[in-house]
């Protein structure tokens, strides 16, 4: 059984279709990529460049990176012209990466095991809500990259003994700048080709 791509975002689906969007919205969106992927890669930056830096300033910059992540998926989940599945879906993911980033700031020195459980959880989280919104047009297959390589983020976090303050911070930093990067050029290439006027 096939299924066009228009039919699956006319009948409400998850997928997010470029070319019904005006441009306008296109814009808003291109901005909070930009925005989350500047964010990411400079904190990306900063975690791998900090050396003396302390468990309570890595959680505190990897709570920061998913607080504004999760406050722009709300805001696009309430004020953007979404399908309602995807809208739903997109507030509940906004929510729960907010709350992960308060934890993080809140509790900095709980211990280095839960701030790697609630970076690994996020991660995955953030990785399955881009493959769930992956966009129609030029920009979807670095919207499926940047959902792998978050989802893999998650899993190398959350699995692999992160025994030190070092090892989280060379895998952390090192996806962080990675994730930042593709971001920006999603926020570069979304809703290329087929534009509404308006």
């Amino acid at each position: 059984m096939s299924m066009t791509s228009g039919a699956f975002y006319g009948w409400g689906g998850l997928g997010l279709d470029t070319s019904e969007l005006s441009s306008r919205t296109i814009s808003a969106v291109r901005t909070g990529f930009g925005v989350v992927g500047a964010v990411s890669l400079i904190l990306g930056l900063l975690v791998l460049f900090w050396p003396q830096a302390t468990l309570s300033v890595i959680a505190f910059l990897f709570g920061l990176y998913f607080l504004i992540s999760g406050a722009l998926r709300v805001v696009s989940g309430i004020a953007a012209p979404l399908t309602p599945g995807l809208r739903v879906l997109s507030i509940i993911v906004g929510l729960l990466l907010f709350i992960v980033g308060i934890v993080a700031i809140r509790n900095p020195l709980s211990s280095l095991a839960v701030l790697g459980m609630l970076v690994g959880i996020a991660w995955i989280i953030e990785g399955i809500m881009a493959l769930a919104e992956t966009e129609s047009g030029g920009s979807r297959w670095y919207a499926i990259t940047f959902g792998i390589l978050s989802i893999v983020a998650g899993v190398v976090v959350l699995f692999l003994p992160v025994e030190s303050l070092a090892a989280l911070v060379i895998f952390g930093g090192i996806f962080l700048v990675v994730l930042g990067v593709v971001q920006l050029v999603r926020a570069i290439t979304f809703g290329r080709g087929g534009v509404r006027t308006a």
